[in-house]
């Protein structure tokens, strides 16, 4: 499973792409969608649902930082509502300014 997330270290506003080539796209997904928020533990602000482009064999989608020094929490989910969440643990990534 692949998925990357670029760069860690941003500034508020700034954009930060997630890079995903998981379960759904191996099921070939008509559409995969980034669900993410911000915050830590089990605790998500800002909760967004992103429509990921598919590009060279993986699907990418940027989404705006405004609140840098936290933490981007992540899966994902494709038009037929299957989700790929980490085996329930979802992706949790420190973003740095």
């Amino acid at each position: 499973m692949g998925i990357m997330v670029h760069p860690l270290a941003t500034n508020d506003g700034n954009k930060i792409r997630v890079k995903y080539n998981g379960i759904l796209n191996k099921d070939d997904a008509e559409q995969v969608y980034l669900h993410a928020g911000l915050g830590y533990s089990q605790k998500w602000d800002y909760i967004i649902d992103i429509p990921m482009e598919y590009n060279d064999g993986s699907w990418i989608a940027d989404i705006r930082v405004e609140d840098a020094d936290n933490r981007l929490n992540f899966c994902f989910k494709d038009s037929a509502q299957h989700w790929d969440n980490n085996n329930g643990d979802n992706w949790s990534y420190k973003i740095f300014k």
